[in-house]
């Protein structure tokens, strides 16, 4: 077995997991995704900044769940 072989399967496995959280996302926007109270929006004339800091700490916590979930040792 070559030094590269575990190079290579967390590659795969991250490219797994990139291809899941894009169709997850994909998913997210067709069916509207909610917007939270914590989100920032700032819409002006010919721009709309969305600023997500309520949704980054929900994924946060809930990812932080499940990794320490699955990969506790």
């Amino acid at each position: 077995m070559s030094s590269l072989a575990p190079f290579g399967r967390m590659l795969v496995v991250l490219g797994i997991v990139l291809v899941l959280v894009g169709a997850g996302l994909l998913a997210a926007a067709r069916f509207g995704l909610p917007r939270l109270p914590g989100d920032v929006v700032i819409e002006r004339r010919n721009l709309v900044v969305y600023i997500p800091v309520a949704s980054a700490l929900v994924v946060s916590v809930i990812l932080t769940l499940l990794l320490n979930l699955f990969l506790r040792r």
